[in-house]
């Protein structure tokens, strides 16, 4: 019966309910682990994804009680606690292997395998790279997680105009890098939003 009544509600309402009876968390994990899961992959690696994953649940399950009850979709929120997670694991990283504060650990370097780019690879790597790394994450959430503007405000804790300016500039940019490539020219018009 527990299992019926998880697929009528929304992530919202199950969150809620969740404080009173905590297995019912377990429907919001099996709703969004796939694209959490797919978003560290494409961030930190296999191997590294999984070992964060289990933090990220972790976490959300703790914060549960501090979900806006106003967020249907709890996707947004879920990217925002995997974001902050690999951020730790990434300074914790850091300190772990004595790697210079300014050494970047950006993960955005290494994007061929995963841009339907290949023939104009170097150029949109350079492109992307240019990206100021907030325009930058803007584009890869809408292009790759397919998230709204709005979901991608909640995420980041940002006002949606902000995603909405930011996203607008990382396209015009990549829309000057491509010229007439025309892959390149398909990511900058990607309309995540």
């Amino acid at each position: 019966m527990r299992q019926r009544v998880s697929r009528t509600l929304s992530d919202s309402e199950l969150i809620l309910r969740s404080l009173e009876h905590p297995d019912d968390f377990v429907a919001i994990f099996d709703r969004h682990s796939a694209a959490i899961h797919a978003f560290l992959v494409r961030r930190a690696g296999r191997q590294r994804a999984e070992d964060i994953l289990g933090d990220v649940w972790l976490q959300a399950f703790r914060s549960r009680s501090s979900y806006n009850a106003d967020w249907s979709d709890a996707r947004p929120w879920l990217y925002g606690i995997a974001r902050n997670t690999l951020r730790t694991h990434w300074r914790r990283s850091r300190r772990t292997f004595n790697i210079p504060p300014d050494e970047s650990n950006d993960p955005w370097t290494v994007i061929d395998g995963q841009l339907d780019a290949v023939a104009e690879a170097d150029l949109l790597r350079h492109a992307i790279a240019e990206l100021t790394a907030a325009d930058r994450e803007v584009l890869l959430l809408a292009a790759w997680e397919d998230l709204s503007p709005s979901e991608i405000a909640i995420m980041l804790g940002v006002p949606p105009g902000t995603v909405r300016w930011r996203l607008h500039r990382a396209r015009s940019a990549l829309q000057r890098a491509a010229g007439s490539k025309t892959s390149i020219t398909r990511i900058a018009a990607t309309e995540g939003a």
